[in-house]
């Protein structure tokens, strides 16, 4: 999800050099009287998250309240996984300092590197609140519990000082029986099948530590307009081992006719992964026929998804188990995705892309790069040809970051492949190849410390060095067509022989060479945070902003 397109793309994975955008923009009269937390704050461009809702049932709209207050619990969730008291950041004295740590959950700024900006806090620590925080690997790795490396536990410390396991639900058991009851009330309110087959199973799952059948349950739910992904589910913040689960919670509602327009290309997965660009032995995965593709407008982020930058698209489920039975389901944000090209994307270009270049900069592009970067996320190969067991295990730390790398490249292949076929036909491959350049600058303004930013890099630095774009004198970018869509081609096959050789090595030897920001891009970035342009966006939500 922030597969994202976070995608994650917002595009959601995530060692680093300059920060991406520590400035402080006091060169103007305008700004001179504001302080450096104002001006940050500032950089997130608000944005009324509506929809319209006409389109949904009486029944629809009844369950919007209970989903909201479920989502909130799920926020509260994160913010004792990721932090602890929320209160400690609700009581800060400064106001801009207080709104600061809100979009950040807690007083590290996300999108700079993890960098403390509350006095007295130091740096994030690698544990967050999934393990304690006095932790090292070492004592992690001598720890004998089968489930310590669950995604769904908790490393705490007996009377004694010795490590326990503890499952999310007995941990955080006050908060999972609200929204047990919650749910409860939803199930009995639920008039569609489907979905109230997918809330009793994540209920079950909820109270289980054990989301197999509710996954299923819900990669089953295609009928109903309005949808509801809460729960465990993306890693980012366990720095220590990419283990650990963060709560998070989506309310969506569908748009047919724009998901009308996808549907075609969930037969066609098969085949375009036979069709990637590497020796065949490095893409054996079979993707599931289930999966589907769809456009949504998002009315409610809460916990993981809406921490520092925003996600716009979602892959999932995570389990390989569930993708190899049924596939994914991959939705595109459009509301979330439209506001972030308007204000930040197409500025962007205008300001770092040559002139002759500019014209092939335009949302229908970034939709579909963000598109099929969730697509990437199902297609190469999920187990090592080697005998290392999974991919994920193989590549250890080093997952996430070539996880999201490979997603971000595979979907401009996906895009420029069906451009050729003319299966798109409302963009040019030069749109595509331009917005995803511009869309690299977008993302490594997140910052290079997230899996994210580390694969936004090295995809950046790849390009480079293969004259996929050169810059001219006055600081713009030529982009070079011919040698970026062979760029492509070697960046997938570099990826998939490295995820399924599971050769942990080169990837973080690689990683560490190339997902950090040179000084010609950090004078770019400078370039970008003068101009005003915003970092990311934030909401206003709520029924009150929806009319209910």
């Amino acid at each position: 999800m922030k597969k994202l397109t976070t995608v994650i793309v917002a595009f959601g994975c995530f060692a680093l050099l300059m920060p991406a955008c520590k400035q402080k923009k006091t060169d103007t009269p305008d700004e001179s009287h504001k302080s450096e937390l104002q001006l940050k704050v500032e950089e997130y461009a608000p944005f009324d998250l509506t929809t319209d809702l006409s389109k949904l049932s009486a029944n629809d709209k009844e369950l919007i309240p209970i989903f909201f207050e479920i989502g909130q619990i799920m926020d509260d969730l994160f913010w004792e996984q990721t932090f602890g008291s929320k209160k400690k950041m609700e009581n800060l004295k400064d106001p801009w300092m207080r709104e600061f740590a809100m979009i950040n959950y807690g007083p590290w700024d996300r999108l700079d590197d993890d960098r403390p900006f509350v006095p007295d806090y130091k740096e994030k620590p690698a544990t967050c609140r999934y393990y304690p925080q006095d932790l090292t690997l070492e004592e992690y790795n001598a720890y004998r519990d089968e489930n310590k490396a669950s995604h769904y536990t908790v490393l705490v410390r007996d009377e004694n000082g010795a490590l326990k396991t503890v499952w999310y639900h007995d941990h955080y058991k006050s908060k999972i029986t609200k929204v047990c009851d919650l749910l409860d009330k939803a199930i009995d309110v639920c008039q569609n099948e489907s979905m109230k087959k997918y809330l009793t199973e994540r209920k079950k799952a909820l109270l289980t530590d054990d989301y197999f059948k509710s996954d299923l349950a819900w990669m089953d739910m295609k009928d109903s307009k309005l949808d509801f992904v809460f729960g465990p589910i993306e890693n980012y913040d366990d720095k220590l081992n990419s283990i650990k689960t963060s709560y998070e919670a989506f309310v969506l509602v569908k748009d047919e006719e724009e998901s009308g327009k996808l549907s075609k290309f969930v037969k066609m997965l098969p085949q375009l992964q036979k069709e990637l660009p590497c020796e065949p032995k490095y893409k054996n995965y079979v993707p599931g026929t289930s999966s589907d593709m769809n456009v949504y407008d998002v009315i409610f982020y809460g916990g993981d998804c809406n921490a520092g930058g925003k996600t716009i698209a979602i892959n999932l489920p995570n389990d390989d188990k569930v993708q190899a039975l049924k596939g994914s389901r991959r939705f595109q944000l459009r509301n979330a995705m439209r506001a972030k090209f308007d204000m930040i994307m197409k500025p962007i270009g205008e300001l770092v892309i040559e002139p002759s270049e500019q014209n092939h900069i335009n949302f229908d592009a970034f939709f579909w790069n963000v598109t099929f970067h969730e697509v990437g996320h199902g297609l190469g190969i999920k187990q090592t040809i080697n005998g290392k067991g999974s991919v994920d295990e193989a590549m250890k730390t080093e997952n996430s970051n070539w996880e999201e790398a490979k997603a971000d490249i595979i979907g401009l292949h996906l895009v420029l492949n069906l451009i050729d076929k003319g299966e798109i036909d409302n963009i040019t491959a030069e749109d595509a190849i331009t917005t995803y350049i511009v869309g690299l600058l977008r993302s490594v303004r997140f910052g290079a410390a997230d899996a994210h930013g580390i694969a936004n890099m090295m995809c950046y630095n790849f390009f480079e060095e293969a004259g996929a774009f050169t810059r001219n004198g006055n600081g713009t970018y030529h982009i070079d067509y011919d040698k970026a869509r062979k760029a492509v081609n070697d960046w997938i096959a570099t990826i998939l022989k490295t995820q399924a050789e599971g050769d942990f090595e080169f990837a973080s030897q690689f990683a560490s060479s190339h997902g950090t920001i040179p000084a010609n891009l950090q004078k770019d970035l400078d370039r970008i945070n003068k101009a005003g342009i915003p970092r990311d966006i934030r909401f206003n939500q709520g029924l009150d902003v929806l009319g209910l």
